[in-house]
């Protein structure tokens, strides 16, 4: 993780300076506020604000739904039964802002989820930092044979090696490139927003990425899972983290029904029936595609 001496001297002085307030606190937050969580071999992940907590859900639920929750025993009882209706709002008054620097093919991917505020720096207006993702030997692989989108067998030995050779040359050389065609030396050197294309995808950026608890979670099920990708992953791995210290009881629900619970349609549903009643159920006889079939018995065993 590379942090610039001015960053670093800026969460210092944030760190330095606490504040009282009469705003919701979490405890668990303000341990990582403003601090930098290392991700990958140059990027990382902070706190810059967040707002709410677990008692905001609660609050804004019982706003909206007014006496019909006063069969709810707990604050965390309401918050499951939130989560396992899919009732989003509620989760929608916590906020998360983070400073996160990243690869630029992997903040290529993070922009898909088009729910957030986001401000990344501007290469037309400052020069890209030297800093390049190369992955570990053991993060190499080739390509799937059965997913068209994601890895195989990891590569070894000399083919290892050799791959890891072309990333560092190549990246080294574009961007000595780029620093060449923006210098002076006398002359008046290329527009920084038109050398910025030479840059390889590997190269580090970063950005201010603020979004609601709700699409957040969103995000996390989807760039937390396993299927995701590695580079993807372990920054979503790395919020994750801070989300489950930050509103403790939203995460357990959010890890209960969505990332260890299972959506079944209404076949799979009754193929469960037929079954406790003793009934052998196979794919010809399930109503379900083989897709959906070999599906279904993961989640059932």
């Amino acid at each position: 993780m590379t942090l610039t001496r001015e960053q670093q001297a800026e969460i210092e002085a944030q760190r330095a300076s606490p504040q009282p307030t009469l705003r919701a606190v979490s405890p668990g937050m303000e341990a990582h506020l403003y601090t930098a969580q290392p991700v990958l071999d140059h990027g990382f992940v902070r706190v810059i604000d967040y707002m709410g907590d677990d008692a905001a859900v609660v609050q804004a639920a019982r706003v909206s739904y007014g006496a019909g929750t006063k069969h709810v025993s707990n604050d965390e009882g309401l918050i499951r039964y939130l989560m396992r209706h899919w009732h989003s709002t509620p989760f929608e008054m916590c906020e998360l802002k983070l400073h996160v620097k990243l690869p630029v093919f992997v903040a290529r991917q993070w922009i898909r989820h088009r729910t957030a505020n986001v401000n990344e720096y501007s290469a037309r207006y400052s020069i890209l930092d030297r800093e390049f993702y190369i992955p570990a030997p053991e993060m190499l692989a080739a390509q799937s044979t059965v997913n068209n989108q994601g890895r195989g067998a990891t590569l070894e030995g000399q083919e290892a090696a050799r791959v890891l050779e072309i990333l560092k040359a190549d990246a080294a050389r574009c961007y000595d490139h780029y620093e060449e065609m923006i210098s002076d030396e006398g002359q008046q050197g290329l527009a920084r927003e038109l050398a910025r294309m030479n840059l390889p995808a590997n190269v580090y950026t970063q950005w201010y990425w603020k979004t609601d608890l709700h699409n957040l979670l969103h995000f996390l099920r989807l760039r937390a899972d396993a299927h995701a990708q590695y580079e993807i992953r372990v920054y979503a791995e790395t919020i994750g983290d801070l989300v489950a210290d930050w509103v403790p009881l939203s995460w357990k629900a959010f890890q209960d029904y969505r990332v260890g619970g299972a959506t079944l349609s209404a076949t799979a549903v009754d193929c469960i029936r037929r079954m406790l009643k003793g009934e052998e159920v196979t794919q010809e006889t399930s109503g379900m595609s083989k897709g959906e079939w070999r599906e279904f018995r993961e989640v059932t065993g």
